[in-house]
């Protein structure tokens, strides 16, 4: 142990770095996004939305503005 001392000596104090603990969250946090972002556009692949035409007939008794 005592021959870790001088090594810490050379540390600057004042500078605080993530390190390997900070990569990884980074990366795991990447990781989760791309994968959330994989599994939407497969879901809005499969969504089929077919907009009315501008004027067409309103639905029997529907009860919209009018």
């Amino acid at each position: 142990m005592s021959n870790l001392v001088p090594l810490a000596a050379d540390l600057d104090q004042n500078k605080v770095t993530p390190g390997v603990l900070g990569f990884i969250v980074f990366a795991l946090i990447g990781g989760a996004v791309w994968l959330l972002m994989k599994s939407m556009n497969k879901h809005m692949k499969r969504v089929d939305f077919a907009e009315d035409p501008e004027g067409a007939a309103a639905v029997p008794g529907d009860k919209g503005t009018a």
